[in-house]
């Protein structure tokens, strides 16, 4: 694992970004085609700033997989992440090959189970993904399933993570968060050749202590990232500040 640390949020966002928009180009050189994985939430938010400004990447030869969604919220909700992605992302670039977008409206479990077939016959050229207050990566809450070959499974949301939702403004009250979500799981986001982890804010200088200073554990559910063979991680000066010199 590489750590990059920026004096601000911004400058994740572009060096992070940044990194992002050279292996999608190095990867269409070589292959003519790239698949990613986009996450959603405020961490992001930088990030795909800078990835849409970029002109001279070939849309049309990549296709986008989603992260995670809530379960049981439509498209016209505020909180959803398909409106987050087709409104920071989808809508501002050219058009894509493909966006493999995850709908928590329908059956879940038959949901789960058209993304795995898709899925499946995929190789992830490129992730971009977070960490969770409570450490989680996409939505695999701590006790997180190390274990299932599944790429797409339902997860319970833990009391901390809908706490996360509800304090970053996506949702009025505790209540109104939903309680179950389709996460892509932790061995899906590991196949990813490589793997762009963005964690800014004071708020995540827990989770980035935690999942980096203990040894890898499901108890710590981005600590998996240390095992990855190309992950680089940006943090900013207040997401570090926890971590020893």
């Amino acid at each position: 694992m590489t750590i990059n640390i920026s004096e601000t949020q911004k400058q994740l966002g572009a060096e992070s970004g940044k990194l992002a928009a050279e292996k999608i180009k190095s990867v269409l050189a070589e292959k003519g085609f790239c698949n990613i994985i986009l996450a959603t939430g405020t961490s992001q938010f930088e990030t795909l700033n800078y990835l849409t400004a970029q002109t001279d990447i070939d849309w049309g030869k990549v296709t986008m997989f989603h992260l995670d969604e809530y379960i049981g919220i439509p498209i016209t909700h505020p909180a959803s992440f398909r409106k987050y992605l087709k409104e920071r992302f989808v809508n501002k670039v050219n058009s894509l090959k493909e966006a493999h977008l995850i709908n928590g409206e329908l059956e879940p479990e038959k949901e789960c189970e058209r993304l795995n077939e898709i899925i499946s016959n995929c190789t992830i050229d490129v992730a971009l993904v977070g960490i969770g207050e409570n450490g989680h990566l996409a939505f695999n809450d701590p006790p997180a399933d190390f274990e299932t070959e599944q790429p797409y499974i339902v997860v319970e949301l833990d009391e901390k993570c809908r706490l996360q939702q509800m304090g970053e403004g996506w949702f009025p009250t505790l209540n109104d968060v939903p309680k179950q979500a389709i996460s892509m799981s932790i061995r899906q986001i590991m196949k990813s050749d490589c793997i762009i982890c963005s964690v800014p804010d004071q708020r995540k200088a827990e989770a980035v202590r935690d999942c980096l200073n203990n040894e890898v554990s499901n108890l710590f559910p981005a600590s998996i990232l240390q095992n990855h063979k190309d992950c680089s991680l940006f943090l900013d000066s207040e997401s570090a500040s926890l971590l020893s010199k």
